[in-house]
């Protein structure tokens, strides 16, 4: 077993996504795709993952703003469906998402014969936001601990170190399974098994109990 006194302890930290309007709204789906055309990058982001953060007591079967918006406001269902089933995992960078955003609405709008706008009240409101980020004071010294340690852990630490983490670090990797490679090869299995799990279909308290599976198999 390698030297534990040779690894950095894994510092636990929990998060909160602070929304801020962008200055940018939309009313039907022409307008929508304008706005992602030069929005912020970090407003797509938000549209995409932040949901996870809040509760999603309306449609949880959509997993992204836009798709939510469109079934609401436009009242358009197939479109949202098209939309809700964009997954940003599959795309290496978000600009990569924008541009599939953007094709999958552009073809949207050749097959809409009689468009439909949303209510001046119903708009779509692009938000960015700012990342607040908080110390647990919870300290995971061997990834055995992680077993106990996983079912105590509040929702914005999976999302903060499961998904944050894989666009905060350069190889796109979440900080659970970087933290493994630090220990050499004696982990690589548990950290395949938690780069199969999928982030963004699952809500986090789902994530969650996932972990705490694969984690209690291992050991």
């Amino acid at each position: 077993m390698p030297n534990k006194s040779k690894t950095d302890p894994f510092l636990l930290k929990d998060c909160a996504l602070i929304a801020i309007a962008a200055g940018k709204k939309a009313q039907n789906l022409r307008e929508l795709r304008e706005h992602i055309r030069n929005i912020d990058l970090n407003s797509l982001y938000y549209h995409f993952w932040g949901g996870l953060l809040r509760p999603r007591f309306d449609n949880p079967e959509y997993h992204n703003d836009f798709a939510i918006w469109v079934a609401h406001a436009l009242h358009n269902r197939l479109v949202a469906e098209r939309l809700a089933v964009i997954d940003p995992m599959a795309y290496e960078t978000l600009e990569d998402l924008r541009t599939e955003l953007i094709e999958t609405i552009e073809e949207c709008l050749d097959e809409i014969q009689f468009p439909t706008w949303a209510g001046r009240d119903d708009q779509f409101e692009f938000v960015r936001y700012q990342i607040v980020i908080f110390d647990t004071n919870i300290t995971v010294t061997h990834p055995e601990d992680l077993v106990r340690v996983f079912p105590r852990m509040p929702v914005g630490s999976i999302f903060y170190h499961f998904i944050e983490g894989r666009r905060r670090n350069r190889n796109s990797l979440d900080d659970f399974r970087n933290w493994l490679m630090t220990f050499g090869d004696e982990y690589a299995e548990l950290g395949q098994s938690i780069g199969e799990i999928c982030p963004y279909f699952t809500p986090l308290r789902e994530l969650r109990k996932e972990l705490i599976e694969v984690c209690r198999s291992h050991f």
